[in-house]
């Protein structure tokens, strides 16, 4: 099959999964209200008493290249839901009926949703400059800082579509992403400076590729560390974060690309 039939099926069902969006708003409403909330929270609960001007402006522009990494990686679960709910259905039996590239499918799901996290961005993004956000570089750095968190999202995604077809159960799936992927967005510099981490905690932050997606992030958007006397991590990932988060990506999904292939093929054959 041909690399052009394959982006063409691959199309389709990009298509068919964000058609599912707009029929169910929830999904997207639902999505798009916790980051909402954790920037509300973060930002005039704890801003003031972080932030040591004590105004928590500062603090808040910190704050939301954070909120951001955790949305996308939260919002990558949705590959996993997705996927283990077709197969719970038979969707992806019938999928493997019609004569299309298994990769077609899973491309198809991970690409769809970047599209739901592009308009999820869009919407926090609007919500931090309401609560004080403001980038403070060009617009073409800013830019390639929301595509490095759409990569990074397309990278767990392809984690999220090995585990939901390797666990065909949409409830499993939520459960468990939740009990891995919350530790992984909070023993990070999402929140707070990484200073404030005893010793253990503060190397798996430095070399969390959660962090490094985040600091090459506030590099882009210019938005330094509310605290001007913060010493720098000296830690490899966070000195070169951008290219460390193209690393990342670009080993998760040789990893995973090939994995959630062959098990869609075994999911459907169930």
């Amino acid at each position: 099959m041909s690399v052009l039939n394959t982006a063409s099926d691959a199309a389709v069902v990009a298509k068919r999964n964000l058609i599912k969006i707009k029929r169910v708003p929830d999904l997207l409403v639902f999505t798009t209200l916790s980051p909402i909330m954790f920037v509300l929270l973060f930002a005039f609960v704890f801003g003031g008493a972080i932030d040591p001007s004590g105004g928590g402006a500062g603090y808040r522009e910190f704050l939301i290249a954070g909120i951001f990494a955790q949305t996308v990686v939260f919002g990558a679960t949705n590959t996993g839901a997705g996927l283990a709910e077709d197969v719970k259905k038979g969707i992806i039996d019938r999928f493997r009926s019609l004569p299309m590239s298994p990769s077609a499918v899973l491309t198809g799901r991970t690409l769809s949703d970047v599209v739901n996290n592009v308009i999820v961005l869009v919407v926090m993004s609007v919500t931090g400059l309401l609560v004080g956000w403001r980038i403070n570089t060009s617009p073409l750095e800013a830019l390639w800082g929301f595509v490095l968190l759409l990569v990074f999202a397309y990278a767990i995604s392809w984690i999220m579509a090995w585990v939901g077809l390797l666990i065909p159960s949409p409830e499993v799936i939520n459960n468990a992403s939740f009990i891995i992927i919350f530790p992984l967005t909070f023993v990070a510099n999402t929140f707070v400076p990484l200073g404030t981490l005893p010793g253990p905690l503060k190397v798996f932050a430095e070399w969390n590729p959660v962090s490094a997606v985040t600091q090459a992030a506030r590099e882009l958007f210019g938005n330094p560390d509310p605290n001007p006397n913060a010493i720098p991590s000296e830690a490899w990932s966070l000195q070169h974060p951008q290219l460390y988060t193209l690393i990342w990506a670009a080993a998760v999904i040789a990893v995973f690309a090939p994995l959630a292939t062959a098990q869609y093929r075994r999911a459907a054959s169930r």
